[in-house]
């Protein structure tokens, strides 16, 4: 990530940014290859945004070995049968992903890196849009893509499946019928882009999470990931935000989740920028711990784009 941001930053074309950073990443992913070529567990099938996720991290040379939930991603990971796991872990129209903050929880494996990847929905199908009947995807995707739906497609059965690599594998065989996927699926699947960007918001960014077993190293441009827990008192919530202002230290993100454990026990995840190896938060997270009924750490990683 850090090559990528030096190569970007002494960048003066003509190649774009975005590029630039495809054609060095292939080469990091060739270099790596050479040693040993990584194994890669995505939220699958194959095509799906989490394989994209995971391409844009890793580059096309690794082997991936796409699972059929969140958990198992972990417990690929967690059984040495893959190297990293990629997940969702938040969406900026849809919010949380709360089955990838639950595995968080109770998983041993830390967040290693961060990937961004804006999100573009297209309509495919092997039939023009006027003879579409049926549409397929995943609810998320559906939501998504509201306005644009209602506007060009209002008669159309709109049927969720599990993700949009599965919506396009049943549009390929069903006649009439239509997916709502990524430009990959329509490669993979051989269905022809009826429409592209039909997402609502030109803003639609997935946050992805790559976990492993390692560590990352500070980068001087890190951020930390936290969990933490609270007594049940007045004013608790408040006193756990006090050591980031006295250090100052920046909480970019918090948010609560049921604990599932004890009725009305919540576990807050938050962001901070920074690595856990920076003295001021170390100095944060001591105060913090002694003020809170648990404190995780989650990871120390690298920012990206």
């Amino acid at each position: 990530m850090e090559v990528l941001r030096k190569v970007s930053s002494q960048n003066r074309g003509p190649l774009k940014k975005g590029a630039l950073e495809a054609i060095y990443r292939e080469i990091m992913s060739g270099a790596l290859a050479l040693e040993r070529v990584l194994k890669i567990a995505y939220l699958g099938p194959k095509a799906s945004f989490s394989n994209l996720a995971a391409i844009k991290r890793f580059g096309s040379q690794m082997e991936y070995i796409a699972c059929v939930s969140i958990p198992e991603v972990f417990a690929e990971v967690e059984m040495d049968a893959a190297d990293y796991g990629v997940v969702p872990v938040e969406n900026s129209i849809e919010g949380a992903v709360t089955h990838t903050l639950d595995m968080l929880i109770d998983s041993s494996l830390k967040i290693c890196s961060q990937v961004n990847l804006s999100v573009s929905h297209n309509l495919l199908a092997n039939c023009p849009k006027n003879k579409i009947r049926k549409i397929y995807s995943n609810p998320q995707v559906f939501g998504q893509c509201r306005i644009w739906l209602q506007k060009n497609l209002p008669n159309a059965q709109l049927i969720d499946v599990a993700s949009t690599t599965y919506a396009a594998e049943i549009a390929k065989k069903e006649k009439n019928s239509a997916a709502i996927a990524s430009l990959l699926a329509s490669k993979v699947y051989g269905l022809k882009v009826v429409a592209s960007g039909i997402q609502d918001s030109l803003h639609n960014i997935t946050r992805f999470l790559v976990v492993g077993k390692n560590t990352a190293s500070p980068t001087g441009h890190d951020k930390t990931s936290l969990l933490f827990s609270i007594k049940d008192r007045v004013g608790a919530l408040y006193d756990m935000l006090l050591p980031f202002r006295k250090y100052g230290v920046n909480l970019t993100k918090i948010e609560s989740r049921p604990s599932k454990k004890k009725a009305w026990e919540y576990y807050f995840f938050a962001d901070i920028s920074g690595h856990q190896d920076d003295a001021k938060i170390k100095k944060a997270l001591n105060d913090l711990e002694r003020r809170c009924t648990y404190l995780k750490v989650l990871g120390s990683y690298p920012i990206g784009e």
